[in-house]
């Protein structure tokens, strides 16, 4: 499958679409913080993982969002591999400029350790896909999920983790945008590195 091919993007519609859409990584890493402070702190930990997201998720979002309404990217999923350096760049600059405000702001350190595993996975994950299209869709659910594990029950939050993480596998490759090698290089990616992070952190 080449990088640019982007089979059934002008045909949305069905289930893989419906999964590949709501697990967009940008909804999944926006939510992440939210959930990881909320489940920590309660209300102030929910509070502060908003003003995270809505930095560190927010900005590039709204900088991918931006490039497909002047056609310069393809979709907010940026099928094509070679059109991901600007919302990768943005990505890590906002990731960087979040963590340090965090910092400075002595926010709660499990919403800090949620940022940094975010910067850990677009950096590696970034690195990757400059020669192989590693799924950003699995390696961030996988990596929420592992982290929420910390937090919760592990067993039950592992097990539903690792069930959604399989349904969106299926459906980035059902959609044509990966092949089955790349979903789970994405999932094991995303899981090392938030269990390494997070481990280390909280």
């Amino acid at each position: 499958m080449a990088d640019a091919d982007v089979a059934g993007e002008n045909k949305q519609g069905g289930v893989a679409w419906a999964v590949t859409n709501v697990f967009a990584p940008q909804y999944v890493a926006f939510l992440a913080p939210v959930l990881t402070g909320g489940v920590a702190d309660g209300l102030t930990g929910a509070l502060w993982g908003l003003g995270a997201a809505a930095v560190c998720v927010g900005v590039p979002a709204a900088v991918i969002g931006i490039g497909v309404r002047r056609g310069r990217l393809d979709s907010m999923h940026v099928v094509d591999r070679t059109s991901r350096k600007g919302p990768l760049l943005s990505g890590l600059a906002a990731l960087v400029l979040g963590l340090v405000v965090l910092v400075v702001a002595g926010a709660p350190s499990v919403v800090k350790a949620t940022v940094a595993v975010m910067l850990a996975c677009v950096a590696v994950m970034g690195a990757v896909t400059i020669r192989w299209k590693i799924s950003f869709h699995t390696g961030v659910v996988a990596g929420t999920a592992v982290m929420l594990a910390h937090l919760l029950p592990p067993a039950p939050t592992l097990i539903i983790g690792a069930a959604i993480t399989a349904l969106v596998s299926w459906a980035r490759v059902r959609v044509s945008h990966h092949t089955p090698a790349q979903t789970i290089a994405g999932a094991v990616t995303g899981a090392t590195l938030a269990w390494a992070v997070f481990t280390l952190l909280t």
